[in-house]
């Protein structure tokens, strides 16, 4: 006597499989082109911040610091905040804080 069992074949699994696998091949690169854009304007924002820490060196202070290590050594800015998440030091000069372009 053969009971009668409700589930999926393995035709169908396939076709889920097949279904997921296309979907994953779309998502991932468009994810990965959004990471860059997300480290750029995260990049951005930290030397908004910076600069705003500069201008508060100088309010205080009288003149621009020499560097940015001044920055963190009076803790207007820590250590991280020199770099950006993407890798890229902030570059500091004549009190314009600036991003390297590549």
């Amino acid at each position: 006597m053969m009971k009668s069992e409700k589930g999926f074949t393995l035709v169908e699994m396939l076709i889920v499989l097949l279904i997921i696998a296309i979907l994953i091949i779309l998502i991932v690169p468009n994810l990965s082109g959004r990471t860059k854009e997300v480290n750029e304007k995260g990049c951005e924002a930290l030397k908004q911040v910076v600069q705003s820490q500069v201008q508060l060196y100088y309010v205080e202070n009288g003149q621009y610091p020499s560097n940015l290590n001044e920055l963190v050594t009076d803790g207007y800015i820590t250590e991280t905040q020199t770099t950006c998440s993407n890798q890229k030091s902030l570059i500091y000069s004549d009190g314009v804080v600036s991003i390297p372009n590549d």
